[in-house]
């Protein structure tokens, strides 16, 4: 039954890769939040429970919501979320969600959006008026001046939703949005964002090398634990067929 206890550790091992090159990939994505994996033992049940045998499994996978670097961008909108304030947009099934992404981008359409993804205001997806200048206030107040006009003509057209996640338990979706335990979060009067600048992902290159090197060591010597299994298989076998 060694198998059965070296696959549990194989397979928790790949899986542990892939959140390790995933993180790896998104390195250089703005606001983008490392994701974490922990292994733990648990005993056999059931007909085979030993006290020596133990399998693999993962334990609940969170996030690492520390900050990352802030850098100066000087794009009007490339915005950067300060503390705990996350920026709402709308998912892909209608409903609200939260990111750090700030690179902000405008559609054929006027629709403010955050990598594809409506950015929600007050009264739900902001739209601006095309070909207008347009700037961002600390509080998330959207400014713009139409095409040809004089900088007197500055009006406000929105202001973006920002959320405090600090206390709101907040989850990774498999698209990777958060979304909170308890439903849609109330607009934080007091959340900030500085304009012209892009907070970078929370990943370490380096660390996510040495992990995804580990992490194939790991592997590696349960393949061997695998292999060394069914060659004593084969003696056993080879030892009780002698006549």
């Amino acid at each position: 039954r060694i198998l059965y206890t070296a696959m549990s550790g194989a397979r928790q091992s790949m899986d542990q890769q892939s959140v390790v090159s995933n993180n790896l990939a998104n390195a250089s994505t703005a606001g983008f939040r490392a994701q974490m994996q922990a292994l733990r033992a648990v005993p056999v049940q059931g007909d085979g429970l030993l006290p020596t045998r133990t399998s693999v499994m993962a334990s609940t996978p969170g996030s690492d919501f520390s900050a990352g670097p802030m850098n100066a961008t000087g794009r009007d909108l490339d915005v950067a979320m300060h503390g705990d304030a996350w920026l709402a947009v709308q998912a892909t099934d209608g409903g609200e969600a939260y990111t750090r992404r700030g690179d902000l981008q405008v559609d054929g359409d006027g629709v403010l959006n955050s990598a594809g993804r409506p950015v929600i205001g007050e009264g739900g997806p902001i739209i601006v008026p095309l070909g207008a200048k347009l700037s961002m206030g600390a509080d998330g107040t959207l400014s713009a001046i139409g095409a040809g006009e004089d900088p007197d003509a500055l009006v406000q057209i929105g202001r973006v939703k920002l959320v405090n996640g600090e206390d709101a338990a907040l989850n990774r979706g498999e698209d990777g949005l958060f979304r909170a335990a308890a439903g849609v979060l109330p607009m934080d009067e007091n959340a900030r964002l500085a304009s012209g600048a892009l907070e970078g992902s929370n990943v370490s290159p380096v660390e996510s090398m040495v992990a995804m090197i580990d992490n194939g060591r790991r592997y590696e010597m349960q393949m061997k634990v695998i292999d060394t299994a069914d060659q004593n298989a084969q003696r056993a076998d080879s030892l009780l067929s002698i006549q």
